[in-house]
């Protein structure tokens, strides 16, 4: 691949480590360092993660209606600033309506940089004739997980939570410039080609809903994974002081799996491959369930990492190529209701472990509702196989 296309995955990928990896997923590894610090309890940890992911879902409705190219990029840029300013106020005071606030507000900064950076990306792409492939652009998230991680965990003990804050706004400060430089403004470059902005070969409206049921159970196991790993993990007597590095064993697993689960897809198809993640997914979040062992623990960790991703990864680009005239609307669409499980299930999970002192019941009701998501997925291989058509 040319120099150039490389360029514009990479801000991409800055974009995602800065708006997801900082921004958004620093508060997972966080939380066991604030709530030993400041008393914080399970269930304020889960509304603060519910606020984040309304301000994800708020923004996601904006993106929604939007269809101006150059209006979409300056709301991208946007976005990049408030993950930096959202980071900075966490640290600012021990305050539960300001840390609400960070998180709504980090939530619009998620939306823009996955969202909105994804569309602009997938849309330069197919401009100028590359795959129109994103595998590599979302190992950004993976990646922001790792580094989060390690910036929380070799700062803990030097500095406390305040200060682990604001060296994750510091980090944040130095990606948002290849963020913002290296993604050319969408008016530079040829238009979409004829075929690019055909919509007879999308599929039915159905075919659409099973995909958008399905990506909703996805949303949920997504959220109690993303939200309490760290918290699930320090709950096992045996794996005390863990938390933090399964949340880096998450990463580690995340950063290579969209590029690999493209190549799967490829052999595969696009539903087949989706059907595998959501089973492995599903095995995952059951084994702590099952067994307080570290091997179970990391175990679950890697398959949540390999999982959550690639879903994520698979589906989105699977709308890029079934609707090249207007992803970024199909994407958003979806996206909204990834976004309100995203919003109940952190909350329901922190008040259930707060009653019951274990996560196990959240565990188990989640594993659920992401059987029902490989049902959906099973339904839509009987309408179509989700590869591209000619």
């Amino acid at each position: 691949m040319p120099t150039r296309p490389l360029l514009v995955l990479a801000s991409g990928i800055f974009a995602l480590v800065l708006t997801m990896g900082v921004a958004r997923f620093a508060y997972t590894p966080m939380l066991a360092y604030m709530q030993t610090q400041t008393g914080m309890g399970d269930a304020l940890a889960g509304w603060l993660a519910g606020w984040n992911y309304l301000g994800y879902l708020s923004g996601v409705l904006l993106v929604s209606r939007l269809r101006d190219l150059m209006l979409k990029d300056r709301l991208y840029r946007i976005g990049l600033v408030l993950a930096v300013v959202t980071t900075a106020m966490m640290a600012l005071a021990e305050s539960p309506v300001l840390w609400g606030a960070s998180r709504y507000l980090a939530g619009l900064s998620t939306a823009a940089g996955l969202m909105l950076g994804s569309g602009l990306i997938l849309n330069w792409l197919l401009r100028h004739g590359h795959r129109a492939e994103l595998g590599l652009h979302f190992s950004g998230l993976g990646l922001g997980i790792v580094l989060g991680a390690l910036l929380v965990e070799l700062a803990a003990p030097v500095l406390d939570w305040r200060g682990q804050w604001w060296l994750l706004t510091g980090a944040g400060a130095l990606l948002l410039v290849p963020a913002w430089r290296w993604l050319p403004r969408p008016d530079i470059g040829p238009p979409l080609a004829p075929h690019q902005v055909d919509t007879g070969n999308e599929p039915g409206p159905l075919w659409l809903w099973l995909l958008q049921g399905a990506y909703l159970c996805a949303g949920f196991g997504y959220a109690i994974n993303a939200t309490f790993t760290v918290l699930i993990t320090e709950q096992q007597p045996a794996l005390s002081g863990q938390g933090g590095l399964m949340w880096l064993l998450v990463g580690l697993a995340a950063a290579p799996a969209p590029i690999l689960w493209d190549r799967v897809a490829r052999r595969l198809g696009y539903l087949p491959t989706l059907g595998i993640a959501y089973v492995l997914q599903i095995i995952g979040i059951l084994l702590p369930v099952l067994s307080g062992s570290p091997a179970a623990a990391i175990a679950s960790s890697l398959l949540f990492g390999v999982t959550f991703i690639g879903i994520v990864s698979l589906v989105l680009t699977m709308v890029g190529l079934r609707y090249p005239a207007h992803p970024a609307q199909i994407m958003a669409r979806l996206t909204l209701g990834y976004g309100i499980a995203q919003i109940v299930a952190p909350v329901v999970a922190g008040e259930l472990a707060e009653r019951t002192g274990t996560f196990d019941d959240s565990l188990i009701m989640v594993a659920a509702i992401m059987a029902v998501g490989l049902a959906s997925l099973l339904a839509m291989g009987m309408l179509g196989d989700g590869r591209r058509r000619a």
